[in-house]
């Protein structure tokens, strides 16, 4: 009972300050209620940037990577810093100057209305069929573990996923849905402070039960039983080789935290140039923390459990409820069922943002006022999220693990949309024809070498990764190319009388400075650990 009336009040608390704080905002605004009126400070846009990333889809599957392969698996988190490094310096500058809503509206300004529309459905099958569903299930599974559910309702462990499921969609549709950006950045930062507060608390209490009261001693039992598995520089023969570190993870990294609208949308609401880039660098300082509760509690869960778990996907679940106090246990579910509605709250509402501004309005009626747009990207919004909560339970059992399945089909999408905003933005002669064929040839060639070709090259084994890289070299060298025989005559103009606070925060590049030296530090120190 303590638990689940600790659960209510928290995630009571959560819905009631973001209803205060956003009660008088104007959602027949599309500038406020897409992008917040511009009005975050630096530390809201850094929790919204953590808390859209970091749901039950890192806390279960990266620790479940974690429980099958080690540290290895710490690249895609911590090389993460370096893809906000380079948004801080390079991207959003662009962006901010370009006086844009979306990433896709950027190509519109670089070569035409048609290439945005093509990208914008991109964005939103990925969203749908990539991060919707896995966020929903991870969540299931997150919450099932935590609180039992099926015990509870006395029904099948398959029920009580669609249970849970249907609970987070509902709950994260209101947020997105009625409450526009401004609530859902709002909800991150509580929820933001409650998830890493809880989240360090895991492998704390994971190492003092392993060292029957001390943490030390729990440390030295990992690091004695499983010293095989310390070190984060993987052999050829790991999930995640080393050399993968400087092809397919910087790739996806720099992906995701530099184009991916609903990561980037948050910036984009900044009071500020110079906030925006101040919330960036403070994310990428925070996921240099990120080990400590993504990598090290799978790693307890081993020490812990053995390898009678089977799914990887059920160690972090299985270990909070191991270790978590029950008076404790409530505070904790309400901050993941936080973490999980950040999650799926933003990606939808930035579902919702490129249907309504760049397919309705731009598309289907071009005259349409800002309150008929909100209207439409709610209506939609809403239809989405029904359609991601009956998918989610369709991925159950994935046999490389959520986290492993997620990342690799999102390099369907994820490479040719990458390769055309590089280009977009460091050259004046590729055409629009040679960006419109590049997403699609990008996709058409990973998924013929990852299904067709069984992840083979010309009857080389390659992984997957390092595929990824070479994909996106193609397609640029692709584009290069198109550029020198059909050059294009489109001058770009970035639209700097559309915005303002354009100044640079001063001290961005000593910042990202120490932030790159972090991050070779920590791969050198838990190296030498390992060794």
């Amino acid at each position: 009972m303590i638990t689940f009336l600790s659960f209510l009040f928290f995630t009571g608390l959560v819905a009631v300050i973001s209803w205060w704080r956003t009660r008088r905002d104007d959602h027949g605004d599309a500038k406020s209620y897409f992008l917040a009126g511009n009005s975050l400070p630096w530390y809201v846009v850094a929790g919204s940037l953590m808390l859209t990333n970091l749901s039950t889809g890192q806390l279960i599957g990266l620790n479940g990577s974690a429980y099958l392969s080690g540290t290895v698996v710490m690249a895609f988190e911590v090389v993460a810093a370096i893809g906000l490094v380079l948004m801080a310096l390079y991207f959003l500058p662009r962006y901010w100057k370009s006086g844009i809503t979306t990433v896709p509206q950027f190509l519109e300004r670089r070569f035409d209305a048609p290439t945005r529309r093509i990208l914008s459905g991109m964005f939103l099958v990925f969203l749908v069929l990539n991060f919707l569903p896995f966020v929903l299930y991870s969540g299931a599974l997150g919450m099932n573990g935590l609180f039992d559910v099926k015990e509870v309702l006395g029904v099948s462990e398959t029920a009580s996923i669609w249970i849970m499921v249907w609970v987070i969609g509902t709950a994260g549709a209101c947020y997105a849905i009625f409450g526009g950006l401004k609530a859902v950045a709002v909800s991150d930062t509580i929820n933001g402070i409650g998830l890493m507060v809880g989240g360090l608390a895991i492998p704390f209490l994971g190492l003092l039960a392993l060292g029957d009261g001390s943490i030390w001693a729990g440390l030295d039992q990992i690091i004695n039983n499983q010293n095989d598995r310390i070190s984060p520089i993987g052999t050829s023969e790991s999930a995640v080789p080393a050399s993968t570190l400087f092809t397919g993870v910087l790739l996806l990294n720099i992906y995701y935290w530099c184009t991916n609208q609903a990561i980037v949308q948050r910036t984009f609401g900044a009071k500020s140039l110079a906030e925006g880039q101040k919330g960036v660098i403070a994310a990428a300082f925070l996921k240099l923390l990120g080990p400590l509760y993504l990598v090290l509690p799978g790693m307890i869960a081993l020490e812990m459990f053995g390898d009678s778990l089977g799914n990887g996907d059920r160690a972090y679940p299985q270990l909070v409820a191991a270790v978590l106090p029950p008076y404790l246990a409530g505070t904790f579910g309400a901050v993941m069922f936080g973490a999980i509605l950040s999650s799926f709250n933003s990606a939808l509402h930035s579902c919702s943002t490129l249907f309504g501004l760049d397919i309705y309005q731009g598309v289907i009626n071009p005259k349409a006022d800002g309150r008929r747009v909100v209207f439409v990207g709610k209506i939609f919004g809403t239809a989405l999220a029904i359609f991601a909560m009956c998918l989610a339970p369709v991925i159950a059992n994935a046999p490389d693990g959520l986290f492993i399945l997620m990342k690799k089909l999102g390099a369907v999408f994820n490479v040719p949309i990458i390769a055309v905003v590089v280009m977009a933005m460091t050259t004046r002669s590729v055409p629009a024809s040679a960006a419109k064929i590049s997403l699609f040839m990008g996709m058409a060639t990973y998924c013929v070498f990852t299904w067709v070709l069984g992840e083979s090259l010309f009857g080389y084994q390659m992984h997957w990764l390092h595929f990824a890289a070479l994909n996106f070299a193609f397609l640029c060298v692709f584009m290069a190319v198109m550029g020198r025989l059909k050059p294009s005559n489109v001058v770009v103009q970035f639209a700097e009388d559309l915005t303002s606070n354009n100044t640079a925060w001063g001290a961005v590049k000593v910042a990202s400075t120490i932030v790159v030296l972090g991050t070779v530090g920590l791969y050198i120190g838990l190296d030498v650990m390992g060794s």
